[in-house]
Order: C-alpha cells, then sequence, then structure tokens
C-alpha cells in the first residue's frame, strides 16, 4: 500500500511514478512544441473574441486595456479585427492536428 501513496517527503513512489513521469513528459512536449504553442494562441484568441461579444464576460475580463489583464482586451481585438484571417488559420491548424500530426 505504501508504494501507491505519495510520501509527506513529496516524493512519488512505485506505479504511480510511472504514471507522473509519461504525464510530465506529454505536457512538455505539448506545451514546448511550436504547433501547440500556436494552438494555444488560436484558441486563446478566439476565445478572448468570444467574451467580446457577452456582456458581463465583457465588464469583466476585458475592462482593462493596460497591464496582465489587457492581454485578453488585445487577444479579444485581434480576433475580432482579423476574424476571417483567425478562421482561416483555425481550419489550417485543425486539418494539420488531425490528418497530418
Amino acid at each position: 500500500m505504501s508504494d501507491t501513496i505519495l510520501e509527506f517527503s513529496g516524493r512519488i513512489t512505485g506505479p504511480k511514478l510511472d504514471q507522473y513521469l509519461r504525464f510530465s513528459v506529454l505536457l512538455y512536449l505539448t506545451v514546448y512544441s511550436l504547433d501547440g504553442i500556436l494552438v494555444f494562441g488560436l484558441l486563446f484568441v478566439c476565445t478572448c473574441a468570444y467574451f467580446k461579444k457577452v456582456p458581463r464576460l465583457k465588464t469583466w475580463l476585458l475592462s482593462e486595456k493596460k497591464g496582465v489583464w489587457g492581454v485578453f482586451y488585445k487577444a479579444a481585438v485581434i480576433g475580432t479585427r482579423l476574424h476571417a484571417a483567425v478562421a482561416i488559420a483555425c481550419v489550417v491548424m485543425a486539418f494539420y492536428v488531425l490528418f497530418i500530426k
């Protein structure tokens, strides 16, 4: 039983270690690959553009135009002004992820 429990010192032992290592390697490869960053960026821009259309979310997230919260505002502006280019990029990325990768 002790081989599957997270020890007090913070070390993972037994079969849980294999799961943890597989998950961390998968997360590392997804976040630090170019296509993973592009997918994240496209999803972020699309989500912020959607937030701009919802009145409550617009006042909550998109009220600041500078600083950390300004990133949401700037992504929303990019998503709404370049909606055709963002939509084409989403379709191309979906084709790449589904059929080429």
